[in-house]
């Protein structure tokens, strides 16, 4: 695969995926974190809480002033038109702000876009010259977020099943890495092979 100047990077909850654009930014790559942008955007302060507030009510602010993503993430779980109304007000907001941060980008510098929905959006695989998939288990991926957030295993796989399944990522994919029982180290070697073998053509 030639060398992607815009490479889109996806993967499940819990399969690695941002660890992968870590070590992509430290061979080099500028990284959007498409859900840090999100995560910004709904933050105390942040330029979508007006919007959100008059949207959803003052039920979904919490005591700090940023969104309570526990409750919006059990109604749009519950509610699929309050997930269409949650996008259409954050989506171009987030979409203003990647095409900011990708012109910081210097000339010839691969841009990765950090994309946690990239396959379910539908949009994103045409915006990107390739898409790098981060793989695992479902098993893997539920004793990872668990670990790490302190979530009931029956919501982190609630939260999988609102995601594309692992064969629609890999149908979307010029290049996969699976992540499952890999040291840093190993998960280090196959990113670094990746990016040799983009940089030889």
């Amino acid at each position: 695969m030639l060398f992607p100047q815009r490479l889109g990077l996806t993967g499940g909850i819990g399969s690695g995926k941002s660890t992968v654009a870590g070590l992509l930014a430290r061979l080099g790559a500028w990284v959007v974190d498409t859900d840090a942008i999100s995560r910004s955007l709904s933050a105390a302060g942040g330029s979508a809480i007006p919007a959100l507030q008059a949207t959803f009510g003052d039920d979904f602010i919490d005591s700090s002033g940023a969104l309570d993503r526990a409750r919006m993430r059990d109604l749009v779980f519950r509610d699929p038109s309050a997930r269409q109304r949650l996008e259409q007000l954050l989506h171009p907001l987030i979409g203003q702000e990647t095409v900011r941060q990708a012109a910081l980008a210097a000339p010839g510098q691969m841009v990765v876009f950090d994309v946690p929905l990239l396959v379910e959006s539908g949009r994103w695989p045409a915006l990107v010259d390739a898409v790098l998939v981060v793989d695992c288990s479902v098993a893997t991926q539920v004793e990872r977020v668990t670990r790490r957030s302190g979530l009931a295993p029956a919501e982190v796989e609630r939260i999988i099943a609102q995601q594309a399944t692992r064969e629609q990522r890999a149908a979307a994919a010029d290049a996969i890495i699976h992540n499952d029982g890999l040291s840093l180290t190993e998960l280090e070697a196959e990113v670094q092979a990746l990016w040799n073998r983009w940089h030889t053509g």
